[in-house]
């Protein structure tokens, strides 16, 4: 039912904290955002998917779906039900059954209008990904990607309705920007994230060691925590091998490893140490990244491998892009940034123009007026069906 006078009721499924990931964070940052935008949290409430119950959880959660169980899965719906319209986020990895083909079993069993949220545009997709997302696409009134790369992508290789497309970029919060550096330290480069294979870190490791003949030498942080799932299945064995990198290189003074996973505030104060941040990701595919967002929108010079988010997002010159696999062209890029003031402050001065339209009130706003407007159209159309029709009997004339 939708609130008279207030915006509608909104029940969004994914991953929530206190689980650490991305899609964690996205729908908490989110619906912060959407309430703040309200001036109250008010029917605002998460499904959250998760491996097992936990204790922990926090007050806007109603109900915890634990993957592959029939039983949650009903109450899961059942709660969901309540709201007036649903957002969604989509990863694979996040929903149970091969592929998450688990969402889908979910959302034939929604009434209220539905927005899915797609982290993840493959350009190759196996069959049964493919399936799964197109399936999605249908289910839902909306289906958002946060890149034009992505929308594109979706265009050329899906059967989607283009009419229920929207883009609408990945939000950052606002204050992140500044510089704490006292003039005369050491310049600071900076990796952030969840750690895990595939974020190329060694190639940035060996990048930095190319560096030590600068005055004064970089601090290169690399601040995360290892993701949970790597850890479960691997422990700590991707962290120690580049910490053992570093010291083969003899970096021990130069690579720094902060295992923290950090709040907003405190993220917002290493953020802004930084001179430059440096994202290798060994992945082709991407086409979004959070912390490529937050990045730009600090105002912070970029280097970054080449993939299709970091392509698009930087090509306005808030830093530059580098080939995949490519170390000289990755120290190349860092040297010139490091050494280069008026370039760094160019680079700056763009992403902080790119950064003002990415910001959580900004992006939230869209999401909220979208909302508004599929409960507003689904109310109409309910207005204008006979009575007897929607207590499920058609009329007899």
């Amino acid at each position: 039912m939708t609130h008279v006078g207030l915006r509608p009721s909104m029940g969004f499924v994914s991953t929530y904290p206190p689980t650490s990931c991305g899609l964690a964070t996205f729908t908490a940052s989110l619906r912060e955002a959407i309430a703040a935008k309200r001036g109250s949290d008010a029917g605002l409430g998460v499904v959250s998917l998760v491996e097992a119950p936990r204790r922990d959880r926090l007050p806007e959660v109603v109900h915890e779906h634990v993957n592959g169980d029939r039983e949650s899965l009903r109450r899961a719906q059942a709660a969901l039900n309540n709201f007036d319209v649903v957002s969604v986020q989509h990863e694979y990895g996040i929903f149970g059954h091969a592929d998450g083909r688990e969402v889908l079993d979910l959302l034939v069993g929604l009434d209220s209008p539905k927005v899915v949220t797609l982290h993840t545009v493959l350009t190759r997709p196996s069959l049964s990904q493919k399936s799964v997302l197109e399936q999605l696409a249908a289910l839902t009134d909306r289906t958002i990607v946060m890149s034009k790369t992505a929308h594109r992508r979706l265009l050329d290789g899906y059967h989607i309705d283009p009419a229920k497309l929207r883009v609408v970029p990945h939000g950052a919060q606002p204050g992140m920007s500044g510089h704490t550096v006292e003039r005369g330290t050491r310049p600071v480069v900076l990796t952030w994230g969840l750690i895990g294979p595939g974020k190329g870190l060694e190639m940035a490791i060996d990048a930095v060691a190319n560096l030590r003949d600068l005055h004064p030498v970089p601090r290169y942080i690399i601040l995360g925590a290892t993701h949970p799932k790597v850890r479960a299945a691997h422990g700590d064995a991707y962290r120690d091998g580049l910490i053992r990198r570093a010291h083969d290189l003899g970096l021990e003074d130069v690579v720094e490893f902060d295992g923290r996973y950090l709040d907003v505030a405190s993220l917002a104060a290493e953020i802004q140490q930084a001179d430059v941040v440096v994202l290798p990701y060994e992945s082709t595919e991407q086409v979004t990244s959070g912390v490529l967002v937050e990045a730009v929108a600090a105002g912070k010079p970029v280097v970054a491998t080449a993939f299709p988010h970091a392509v698009e997002l930087l090509s306005s010159g808030a830093g530059v892009t580098v080939p995949h696999d490519d170390t000289a062209a990755l120290t190349t890029a860092l040297r010139t940034v490091l050494t280069d003031d008026s370039l760094a402050a160019r680079m700056s001065a763009a992403a902080e123009v790119v950064g003002s339209t990415l910001h959580w009130p900004v992006v939230a706003r869209r999401y909220d007026d979208m909302a508004a407007a599929l409960a507003s159209r689904r109310n109409l159309k309910r207005a204008s069906q006979p009575q007897d029709t929607l207590n499920g009997f058609a009329s007899v004339s």
